[in-house]
Order: structure tokens, then sequence, then C-alpha cells
């Protein structure tokens, strides 16, 4: 789960990528308060951010409009998140500013004098980073991902898979007729007789493609391959709105995406390949908290993997990744507890107001007794108010108000078939500790007869191996899923349906 807590671009980037939905049939675009001069600034500017952990490629794209103002947008490339809206840009003389509310952005930099190039400071939350972005007279090329052709592909990574395969790959789609939408995806089938035991994998928050694709890995692509290749089939979606499948991710919630798995499983069910006796889930982060929902409700599945699937209220999970995750990033033991006290103030306010409206009000009143204790250079130095613009897009949509509430234990007492948790020993984002006691403890007192709890080494949110499990990390590892990772739910899920 990528949640909206964190002052880094690397972070926050990939948060706007996996919460938001930033992409549309258009491009978005800001309006400028001045016209260029002499030279245009119209064009890609690139340049390199280095934020310590990582070092992000960023290209900022400006184009002029009728009346003389700019549309612009930015990508990271190495976060494979592309066309992140501008909201405002001025240039005054040589003086160039521009402002990005989604995530909490600022930055303001000096042009040379042939407009070649913009010395400046790019400034996110309480910190601020150097960057300087030099003209290019080509937008920097990229292919198209095959699962949504708007949408860059990244390089591939070394586990991907390349073609031919040692197994069929078939496009499909099938409705979830309560819901109203139309899901897409592929289906890899072993290639020996059959029929065979099936997985639906389900993504974690926010709108992901089928591989769930983010900050250049594929892990579900990676996923599929490996376990259709140890025999077992899988099924892997598109989010709704996402790719070929329709529908929202703001304004839906869990239980919505509940029901779209069930409707996976129902297709596979119509499939001659697929054993309808060993139809099972695995779910990543806000997937391993649906998996659940899904047993608890359907007869059908045979067995669920949670890979970091929340065992806590989301509120509570919330508050732990926020500290840890500060943490990592070096914030100070008092900037962590502000930032608990902000988070708990925003909660309460919604939890008991249902208005979207009356809430937003109350949260912006609360947020400017805080900010009239700033200096003006305070309140510049931290861009305190796109950051609340940027949280409160997030915090009012159906999705955020039902998982900050949602209980997953209820659903985890309902479970019969056998459970298999697992967690990265360094997972910021759903701490291992606390999550995998609170499962093993429910799944225990459920009386669950089959269940196993693990914990890997060394292994962070995604299942990488990493150094820190800091999620500016997450970018600059090559490895996309740890093999000891794949093993040990292939291993398991094979011993369930042999």
């Amino acid at each position: 789960m990528k949640k909206p807590y964190t002052v880094t671009l690397a972070l926050i980037l990939m948060l706007v990528t996996q919460l938001a939905p930033l992409r549309s049939a258009g491009t978005y675009a800001a309006q400028a308060e001045q016209k260029a001069s002499t030279r245009g600034i119209e064009g890609s500017w690139e340049g390199v951010l280095d934020v310590g952990a990582a070092k992000l490629r960023i290209v900022l794209k400006i184009s002029k409009e009728k009346d003389g103002s700019f549309a612009a947008t930015l990508d990271s490339l190495d976060q494979n998140a592309m066309d992140l809206p501008v909201s405002s840009m001025t240039l005054e003389g040589d003086a160039l500013r521009f402002e990005m509310k989604v995530i909490g952005g600022l930055y303001e930099g000096t042009l040379n004098k042939d407009r070649s190039e913009v010395s400046g400071t790019w400034r996110q939350g309480d910190q601020s980073w150097p960057l300087i972005l030099k003209r290019v007279e080509k937008k920097p090329a990229a292919a198209t991902s095959p699962t949504d052709p708007k949408k860059p592909e990244t390089s591939a990574k070394p586990q991907e898979p390349k073609k031919p395969y040692p197994y069929s790959e078939e496009e499909v789609s099938y409705e979830n007729k309560a819901g109203g939408v139309k899901l897409a995806g592929t289906l890899t089938l072993p290639r020996a007789t059959g029929p065979f035991p099936a997985v639906v994998l389900i993504t974690g928050s926010g709108p992901q493609n089928r591989n769930e694709e983010l900050l250049g890995h594929k892990p579900f692509l990676v996923l599929a391959d490996h376990l259709t290749r140890k025999g077992i089939a899988v099924l892997r979606v598109d989010d709704r709105g996402v790719g070929g499948s329709t529908g929202s991710i703001p304004s839906s919630t869990s239980e919505d995406f509940a029901g779209d798995v069930l409707s996976g499983i129902e297709f596979l069910k119509t499939r001659k390949e697929i054993n309808p006796k060993q139809i099972g889930l695995i779910g990543h982060s806000e997937g391993g908290l649906i998996a659940p929902m899904v047993a608890a409700r359907s007869a059908d599945v045979a067995f669920i993997v949670l890979m970091a699937g929340p065992g806590l209220i989301g509120e509570e999970i919330l508050y732990l990744q926020g500290a840890l995750i500060a943490k990592a990033s070096g914030a100070p033991d008092k900037a962590i507890q502000s930032s608990r006290a902000n988070q708990q103030a925003i909660f309460a306010v919604l939890k008991e107001e249902k208005d979207n409206a009356i809430a937003e009000k109350r949260i912006r009143e609360n947020f400017s007794k805080i900010t009239a204790e700033m200096t003006d250079e305070q309140k510049k130095a931290s861009g305190a108010g796109a950051t609340l613009d940027a949280q409160l897009k997030m915090v009012l949509t159906p999705w955020f108000r039902y998982f900050l509430t949602y209980d997953p234990k209820p659903a985890l007492m309902k479970v019969r078939c056998p459970v298999l948790a697992i967690n990265g020993e360094k997972d910021l984002q759903v701490p291992p500790d606390e999550d995998l006691r609170v499962i093993e403890q429910t799944l225990a007192a459920a009386k669950n007869p089959d269940y196993k709890v693990v914990k890997l080494p060394g292994l962070n949110h995604l299942f990488q191996t990493c150094k820190t499990g800091a999620i500016s990390e997450y970018a600059e590892i090559q490895e996309t899923i740890s093999p000891a990772a794949l093993d040990t739910m292939s291993d398991w899920i094979l011993k369930h349906t042999r």
C-alpha cells in the first residue's frame, strides 16, 4: 500500500501513480501567468534529481497555448510515472517557477542567457535538492506497453521473461455484471495435460495494470511466469480504469474489488483447462486484504496467499507505516510525532464527517491553525499548502475512507481454506512483526486447520532483496522479486494442490 505521508519525490511520485487517477484521454494543462520572452521555453527539459538513495531522471514537457500561456507535465522516467500535472507555472524574466500540487512539489530556477538550461532547486515537504534542467531537442524515446499503449515501457529487468515462453499465453476478458465493469487480463497455461491448479493475482493499492507495474518493475509478470513454469495456471488482470478494464479506482472500494476477483473465479471455472476445485488467490498489499474477503464469501476458493496483506485496521497500518518511512528518510523524532498528530487530526475528521465538503472545510481550518504559527519562509520552504491539496485529493475518495476504518480480522475469522501469509523482514509499508502477529493470532482463534506465517529475511514490501527497506530503493534494485519469495509461494501451493 502506498500512502501519502512522506516527503521525498522518490516516494510521492510513486504514491501518485499508485493512488491517484492521473492519466486521462488528454494531457494535463497548467495556465502560466506570463508569456515567454525572446526564445520560448516550450519543449522538453531533462535533468537528474539526486535524492541520496536514488537518482531520478526527470523530464519537464512544456507546450504553448493559443493565448500565450503554457501547458506542462512532468515524467519521472525511472519510476515509470508519466504525465504528472504541473499546477501552475510563471516566467518572470529569466526566473522560472512551477508548482505540482498533486505531489506537493515546487521548483524555482534561473534560465541561462541562451535559455538552454535552468539551474534551480526542487522543494518537497521539508526537504530540497538542487536540480538542473537542460533543454533537449527530442523527447526521450520509449516503447509502448502492450497493456496500455499510452504508457511508456521501462527497460526490462533481469527477471522479466523473454518470449517465446514454454507455456501458453492468452488475452482474456470477462464481466463483473454486479459491479458494471469489464475486466481484461492475461491467462497463462502450462503446456501439459490438465486440468491445472490456478491462481488469480490481486494487485495492491491504486490503479495498476495486470503486471502490477511500478518503478520499472513488473512483479506480477515475474510471478506469473514462475508459477506457470511450475505447472500452475495464472490469471492476472488490469485494475479498474487501467488498460483494457473499465471502471474507476478512486470511486470504488476494496469491497468492489473483491467482486471483481469473484468474477475472475467464475471465469476460470468455465475453462476446461482449470481444475475448479483448485482455484486460489494471491494478493499483494491491499490485494492481501481483499483475498480473505473473497475467501470468506466463496467456497470456490481453495487457498489464499497473502503477500504483505494487512491484518491491522487501515488507520493503524498508516500510523506505523508513516513513522517507519519517515524514520528511514532521516526525519527527526519531533517531525515524526508532529506528522502522527496531523494524521490523527485528519483521520478523526474523516471518521466523524461523511460529507466531503464539510470534512474538507474542517481539515483546512485545522491546517490553517498549524500554518498560522509558521513564518512566511517556513511556509514557502515546506510547500505546505500544496501538500495539503494533494492529501485531500486522496483521503476524500471512497477508497481511502473505506480503507481507513476497515478491519481485516472478521473476514480472516471466516476463512476455512489453507492460508500462507508472508512479509518481508524490512517491509516499511506493512510492518511485518505487528502484521504477521495479528494474522497468526486471528487464524488461530478461528481454528483455521491449515495456515502458515513466514517472515522472509532481508526483503522489502515488494519482496526484493534490499539494504534498508526504504521506498527510495525500489527503483534502484534490479531484482523484481526474490527467488526465495517465489519458491516459498510455489512450493506451498504445489503441496496443497498435488
